[in-house]
């Protein structure tokens, strides 16, 4: 004979099963809780915006003239992107993907950098050696820093106390108090400096040098370069291999370092500097970002106008996703 409250208790936990597979399913499917990221094309004058759980491109924005420099606000709802042609950094609303506003960067804006707190945007003017200084809520410039000839690579110290500027023509890295706007310290580095990143606990602070082909590892604290990180590859000439953009893992084990036109992406350990792998990528890698669980980075290939997908914990290129004419740079919302 058939126990009727064992079979009502499996049928309750039928539905409830099939009612919580429905709600996953649901969930991972909303939009709402995939990861975008959006690139900027530098000769195409758009956004292109790839969802990374479809792997695919979805959308296209509209932008100015020679858009470079992206970045997300803190709290995702907008997307900031250097147009240097039009000598402004326009605003975009993450959600309709229409610009809704801009901010005076000063003249042909190329990289910048949010500060931790949300607040202030850091402008590199290239074309006149200068930092430009914008109040996101104000959207109004509150100051300006003279700096080397050609600046472009900006960071902030994760305690927002320094602004590094990296300028290309002098081949100098430049330390910014962030209180007093002033320079308190310079440091020679390779040929033509491109790009600097901060380790997230604050310890290190990485620079690459596009035309002298390696990476300075500098102790923030003393302002002093504790090592340089060569790269050779197989095959190549060392004029061919360009190091530019800098993506670092957060728990600062793993170094990420995209090597131009040598169309390589290397792989750096963060405590020993010692160079593990190289990654073959698309043409002409530039910059990159991680997606916001460290799962993939996504790196801009300017020349094959295409993103790589790289599986971090396999260190292995899964995907190449075609985009817009000369991407630049990608950004990500937050998590």
């Amino acid at each position: 004979m058939f126990d009727l409250r064992w079979i009502a208790a499996s049928a309750f936990s039928f539905i409830f099963f099939s009612i919580f597979s429905l709600a996953v399913v649901s969930l991972s499917a909303d939009p709402a809780f995939a990861f975008l990221a959006y690139i900027s094309n530098e000769k195409g004058n758009t956004v292109s915006v790839i969802d990374t759980d479809k792997m695919e491109m979805i959308a296209t924005v509209k932008t100015g003239q020679r858009p470079r420099g992206i970045e997300v606000s803190r709290d995702g709802k907008l997307l900031y992107v250097a147009v240097g042609d039009d000598d402004l950094i326009q605003v975009i609303d993450t959600k309709s993907l229409t610009v809704v506003g801009e901010l005076p960067s000063g003249p042909d804006p190329e990289q910048f950098t949010i500060d931790p707190a949300g607040k202030l945007l850091y402008v590199a003017n290239e074309n006149d050696a200068m930092v430009t200084i914008i109040d996101i809520e104000k959207r109004a410039s509150v100051g300006e820093v003279s700096v080397g000839i050609e600046p472009e690579g900006m960071a902030v110290s994760p305690d927002s106390k320094t602004l590094i500027c990296t300028s290309e023509t002098t081949s100098m890295v430049h330390f910014i108090d962030t209180a007093s706007r002033q320079i308190v310290g310079n440091l020679l580095v390779g040929s033509r400096p491109r790009f600097s990143a901060y380790k997230a606990d604050g310890s290190e602070l990485w620079v690459t040098s596009e035309i002298g082909g390696g990476l300075a590892i500098i102790d923030p604290s003393t302002r002093q370069l504790k090592q340089t990180v060569t790269f050779e590859i197989p095959g190549l000439r060392s004029e061919a291999i360009q190091p530019v953009g800098i993506n670092i893992t957060r728990d600062g084990k793993l170094g990420f370092i995209n090597l131009g036109p040598a169309n390589r992406v290397a792989v750096v350990d963060g405590a020993t500097h010692a160079v593990l792998k190289y990654l073959l990528v698309g043409q002409r890698v530039w910059h990159g970002a991680f997606t916001p669980d460290e799962k993939y980075l996504l790196v801009a290939n300017g020349v094959s106008n295409d993103v790589s997908v790289i599986d971090v914990a396999r260190l292995r290129v899964v995907k190449s996703i075609q985009v817009g004419e000369l991407p630049w740079g990608i950004a990500f919302g937050p998590n």
